[in-house]
């Protein structure tokens, strides 16, 4: 196929795989250039609560999952990032799939979760929710906020607008957050027609998410510095001296990291 086939005369490549690519590098730049303050004061409020002896966990049900998990144990992250799990509802390993869908819009199991975890007052809990809609996220927010923990929210707002709530007070997870974070991505989750195929394709959540994940970290990485404490980064097993290097780091932080038992 030569060159020329492939573009749609203005320089845009008009292949799946080209405007995949160009619809998602579009919502990154629209996360950095509208959310940058946000992801800044999320990044700064894990740093403080990491300064002040906190814990910090992420959590997420689904694909939402995804970038929740890639913040945890993770080379060039923080050692204190940790993972809320929701027996069935983490990830898609659960037979049939659905079930983690149908565990989502159960009223109660938020609660249930937080009084068996190890969040206390004064920790940060990360809730990652596409559509924010669903019973557990807006619940697990909601219980968090009352406990004491502080809550930051990644979500697409326009979810809000544009679909009904399945909680029975009516409200979304952007609703019952202390910080905010649109992920900007359209209702629906898919970026891609094309004539011939009846339903959109090639969802988008998961990059730009993780990468706002990755952006916070990033954020209260450098904050800590500003603090004038030395952040507890991870640095990768398969180089010389990793292993040993994160064997110091978790030890040093041994009571706020919950992956190691």
């Amino acid at each position: 196929m030569a060159d020329s086939d492939r573009s749609d005369g203005g320089g845009g490549d008009v292949r799946p795989a080209g405007r995949f690519f160009d619809a998602a590098i579009d919502l990154l730049r629209q996360v950095r250039d509208e959310e940058g303050d946000r992801i800044t004061a999320a990044g700064e409020l894990i740093a403080a609560t990491v300064a002040e002896g906190g814990r910090v966990f992420s959590f997420g049900a689904g694909h939402s999952s995804l970038p929740a998990q890639d913040t945890v144990y993770r080379a060039g992250g923080l050692a204190i990032m940790n993972l809320l799990s929701v027996p069935g509802v983490v990830g898609v390993d659960v037979r049939p799939a659905t079930l983690g869908s149908a565990l989502e819009r159960v009223d109660g199991l938020a609660g249930a979760v937080l009084d068996t975890s190890p969040l206390q007052a004064g920790d940060v809990l990360v809730i990652i929710s596409l559509s924010g809609r669903n019973s557990l996220p807006v619940e697990m927010a909601m219980n968090a906020r009352a406990l004491g923990i502080r809550v930051i929210g990644v979500t697409s707002v326009a979810y809000g607008d544009a679909t009904k709530s399945r909680h029975s007070s009516g409200t979304y997870l952007k609703d019952h957050c202390d910080l905010v974070l649109d992920s900007r991505i359209p209702v629906g989750d898919a970026e891609l027609t094309l004539p011939g195929i009846d339903a959109p394709f090639a969802p988008a959540s998961t990059v730009v998410t993780s990468a706002i994940m990755q952006a916070v970290v990033a954020t209260a990485a450098g904050a800590l510095v500003e603090r004038g404490i030395d952040p507890p980064l991870l640095r990768s097993g398969n180089v010389d001296g990793g292993h040993e290097w994160n064997g110091r780091v978790m030890s040093e932080y041994a009571d706020r990291i919950f992956y190691r038992h």
